[in-house]
Formats: structure tokens, sequence, C-alpha cells
């Protein structure tokens, strides 16, 4: 008698947990599928720039702004593309379906901290020389890789139209934005270049974790589809 109350209240916690689960999805579905979602996202995507252009008016950046705005839109950029790797699997895992729409979006962002980015290197460290930038570039392997991440993101974000998906066909537009499995391991490299320097790489450790796990699951799943 006793184990069956106890395997009642089982069920009942667990059927509990499943409608709980089930209400929250449909919630968060509903939000995303809906029309205020798209321009919140965007809002919330442009807070960290709007920040960091406060902070550098108001001089809040610290002793050095210049090193400041750089390293802290580099960071900006290996978030917002974690943040797009990670669309598809949330989307898959949790049966959100309404995420996808977010996924050029946010790939528009990572392209836009990564301008900013090599902006915030060209003027306060270069002071806008296009002759010493390429020098720079040629002469230090971290700014070279840095700088074939963001060329290689460039058709990525050119492309990332529907006009584009329609010149381009969806198969060699998918094929071209596989580019971003590259893009992520050289953004890595760069990173772990960046901080030989200050053997300092408890942050590229997190981040090499993080796109492990996201380029990891994808090539689980491609290996899993190739066996069927």
């Amino acid at each position: 008698m006793a184990t069956k109350r106890k395997w009642g209240n089982s069920m009942l916690v667990w059927t509990s947990k499943s409608s709980t689960d089930l209400a929250v999805k449909a919630v968060a579905t509903r939000w995303l599928a809906s029309g205020i979602s798209k321009p919140v996202w965007w809002v919330v995507s442009l807070l960290p720039a709007a920040w960091l252009f406060y902070a550098a008016a108001s001089d809040n950046l610290g002793a050095n702004p210049a090193e400041a705005l750089i390293r802290s839109t580099g960071d900006w950029t290996l978030r917002a593309l974690c943040l797009v790797l990670a669309i598809t699997p949330l989307r898959t895992v949790f049966g959100i379906p309404s995420l996808a729409r977010f996924r050029r979006m946010a790939g528009l962002f990572v392209y836009f901290y990564a301008v900013l980015h090599l902006l915030a290197y060209a003027w306060f460290d270069m002071g806008f020389d296009l002759v010493q930038i390429a020098k720079d570039i040629a002469k230090r392997p971290f700014i070279l890789v840095g700088f074939s991440a963001l060329v290689l993101l460039t058709p990525l974000a050119l492309t990332s139209f529907n006009r584009a998906i329609k010149a381009l066909g969806a198969k060699r537009w998918q094929w071209l934005h596989r580019l971003v499995y590259g893009i992520a391991g050289l953004a890595i490299l760069h990173f772990f270049w960046m901080r030989a320097g200050k053997h300092n790489f408890a942050e590229v450790a997190v981040y090499a974790a993080i796109l492990s796990v996201l380029l990891g699951w994808r090539l689980q799943r491609y290996l899993v589809a190739k066996r069927r």
C-alpha cells in the first residue's frame, strides 16, 4: 500500500512538472512568435554598444579607455557568436521552432560587434593609418587571424536576407553560412593568441568550452544522420 502511494505521489509530481514545462514552453513560443519580440531582441542586442558609447563619452572606461573599448567589443563579438550558434540547439532540444526567426538578426549583430572591434583597434591603436594597419595585420598573427575571421563574416552578413537566399539557392546559401564554424575557430584562436602575452587563459577556456559543446552537438547530429 505504501509503495502504491509513493508511486502515485511520484506520478503526480512528474505530471505537475510536465504541465508546468509545457505551459512555460507555450508562453515562450507565443512571445517569440509575436510581432514585438524582434524589436525587443534588436534593442537588447544594442544595449552593450549603447553602454560602451555612453561610458566612453562620460569617461567611465577606466584608466585605459582605448584598451577597454577594444577588449569589450571583442568580448561582445564572441558572446554574440556563441548566441548565434546556440539558437539551433536550443530550438531543437526544447522544441521552440520560433527561435529560428532570430538567427539571422543575431548573426548580423555578430558582424556589427566585430566591425566595432576592428574600428576601435584601427582608431585607438593605429590612428586610422591604413599603411600601418596593413603592416600590423601582416606582422602580428593574432591580428591576422581576427581580420581573417571578419573577412569571412562579411559574405555571411551580406547574404543574410531573403533575396540573397533566392539568388544563391537554399543549398548554396546553407553551405556558405557553414563558414561560421570555421569563423568560430578563428575567433577563439585570435582570443587565445591575444591573451597569450599575459598568460591569462581563463576566459579563453570558457568560450572554447561553450563553442566546443555547440559545435560538438552539431557534429554528433551529423554523424547520427549519416549512419541512417
